[in-house]
């Protein structure tokens, strides 16, 4: 899945797959997730929250079922 590069503290890339809902995140210790189900709408938002890392904290992580993905 291709990733976009953010502006966050904690986040350094996310992508998004809208035919199958899954949202992917990047950390800045390298580690990456994948969160499944997340409506269009809840990605938008993200992108588009002046604090990407609270909009995450409070609106996705814990809400969406969640696996890590193999380092590359």
């Amino acid at each position: 899945m291709l990733r976009e590069t953010v502006q966050s503290s904690v986040i350094a890339t996310i992508g998004y797959s809208r035919s199958d809902q899954t949202l992917e995140v990047q950390f800045h210790t390298g580690r990456v997730y994948q969160y499944e189900g997340v409506p269009p709408e809840q990605h938008a938002a993200l992108m588009a929250a002046e604090s990407i890392g609270r909009y995450f904290n409070e609106n996705i992580r814990d809400r969406y079922p969640a696996k890590e993905l193999a380092a590359d």
